[in-house]
């Protein structure tokens, strides 16, 4: 199992041996894994060697550690391809999961100079801005604020947007979303995120900003999120 006169580190074969059983299942999210001192007894390599392991298996969102508890197999990350316009209720519906919505904030407030560039409005216009805890399976996966002009979609509601925003958009006012703009980049939690995602101030979030378009150009939203690392994964796939 653990080759140890192997040119391959140890840590790592331990690290891939996890993995392997985490992948087949024979591990199960939120099982526990056995302690450092057992893995160490058991190949009879350093404990050190061990806890090498266990942080990078961490690290890649394999395990997650609870102060005090142990060690635990981790929820599997949610992967999202960069395919498409989709929004948030489609892709977890695509994934069999049951999409959710916690509304933290709604109301129409004036547009920011740089809200207004966004949504090409003029500053000051009147804006919604909605704030959301977006779940799957009940878990919190990102907190989003979106940014729309009132003057274009007329009647948004706390019950609208508790439900899915593109539906109504297309669905109830036949306007065409045609596509979108979407930038990715790293970041920590703040202490805002971290209470809403329910996760430590300082954990890796992916911040990402989405600039959303009818299919004549018009700008519909423009979107902020901090989506949870450990939960979240995105994935593209790129032709020569």
């Amino acid at each position: 199992m653990i080759k140890k006169n192997s040119p391959i580190p140890i840590y790592y074969q331990l690290e891939e041996l996890i993995k392997e059983l985490i992948e087949k299942g024979e591990l199960k999210p939120g099982d526990s894994i056995p302690a450092e001192r057992e893995y160490a007894e058991k190949y009879q390599i350093s404990r050190m060697t061990v806890r090498q392991a266990f942080t990078q298996l961490v690290n890649d969102g394999y395990l997650h550690r609870i102060q005090g508890k142990g060690t635990f197999v981790a929820d599997r990350k949610i992967e999202q391809p960069l395919q498409g316009l989709t929004s948030f209720t489609e892709d977890m519906k695509a994934r069999g999961l049951k999409p959710g919505n916690q509304l933290i904030h709604f109301e129409i407030i004036p547009a920011t100079s740089q809200i207004a560039t966004q949504l090409a409005i003029q500053e000051y216009g009147p804006v919604y801005e909605i704030k959301r805890i977006r779940l799957a399976d009940d878990v919190p996966m990102a907190l989003e604020t979106n940014y729309i002009s009132a003057n274009l979609i007329k009647g948004l509601t706390e019950q609208i947007v508790n439900q899915s925003l593109y539906a109504h958009i297309e669905g109830q006012l036949g306007l065409l979303i045609d596509h979108a703009s979407q930038v990715i980049e790293s970041s920590i939690a703040n202490q805002i995120e971290a209470q809403y995602l329910k996760i430590k101030k300082g954990t890796p979030v992916m911040l990402i900003q989405r600039n959303t378009y009818l299919q004549d150009g018009t700008p519909v939203e423009f979107v902020k999120s901090a989506y949870r690392a450990d939960r979240y994964k995105f994935m593209i796939q790129m032709k020569r």
